[in-house]
């Protein structure tokens, strides 16, 4: 399968035209990757744009790649979007590369009541992080589409979001299993809430159930907050049929 890159030139490219990569990027496709000139290779703009092309000149500092066709790829409905808990170490970042990897077409981080890890004064830089993150999962899974990754809200912001989408709070003690909904038969985007280590805590369970949103479980083990997105993500594309 041909390299994939993103560029956001790529937004406005045409078939004979060349787009050039720079920076980061060019260094990972001449450096990283051993791209080689006369390759065919794939450039995005995250936001739809699909190129297809073949590498001109292959250089550290910059790849030049003659655009052959162009297609626009319609960004996907109803959207996904992953409501994943701040967690300590890496656990919130593994989860969130594997969501974009999966096809998860938002992101928000949960400051959650138990939420070990806080971001407190250090917000730029934590979804800086998450981003990028994001941008190389995005381009490993050969995406057309970039997922939005939102500013960090807590238990009242996401009752505020529930008019507008379908939330699903992930929770191991509830009744109806995630694979029995039609998730089909819903217009509205489909929120998947993951909690963080200790779990989602009672009050924030009340206060979602009486905002709206609906408690599913996945199966009858405890997923860690790591793979309960992973593993909520794999049942709602199956169901939505994007599998």
């Amino acid at each position: 399968m041909a390299l994939h890159f993103l560029a956001d030139a790529a937004a406005d490219a045409q078939p004979g035209d060349d787009v050039v990569l720079t920076g980061t990027e060019a260094h990972h496709a001449a450096n990283v990757r051993r791209l080689r000139a006369g390759e065919t290779v794939t450039v995005g703009d995250g936001r739809g744009v699909w190129l297809e092309g073949a590498a001109a000149h292959v250089s550290a500092r910059e790849v030049v790649v003659r655009v052959a066709t162009r297609t626009t790829v319609d960004a996907p409905t109803p959207r996904l979007i992953l409501v994943q808990a701040l967690a300590k170490g890496d656990r919130d970042e593994l989860a969130v590369q594997a969501a974009t990897e999966l096809g998860v077409d938002g992101i928000i981080p949960w400051q959650a009541e138990r939420s070990v890890s806080r971001w407190d004064g250090k917000v730029d830089k934590a979804l800086a992080r998450w981003r990028t993150i994001v941008r190389e999962a995005a381009k490993q899974a050969h995406r057309a589409w970039l997922p939005d990754v939102e500013g960090p809200v807590d238990t009242a912001g996401l009752t505020r979001m529930l008019p507008g989408v379908r939330m699903l709070v992930l929770e191991p003690s509830a009744t109806r299993p995630l694979a029995a909904l039609d998730l089909g038969a819903d217009p509205r985007d489909v929120a998947l809430v993951v909690g963080p280590e200790g779990g989602v805590s009672p009050d924030e369970l009340s206060a979602l159930s009486t905002a709206g949103a609906e408690p599913v479980r996945l199966g009858t083990t405890v997923l860690r907050t790591s793979t309960a997105g992973a593993a909520a993500l794999s049942v709602a594309n199956v169901a939505l049929r994007r599998w």
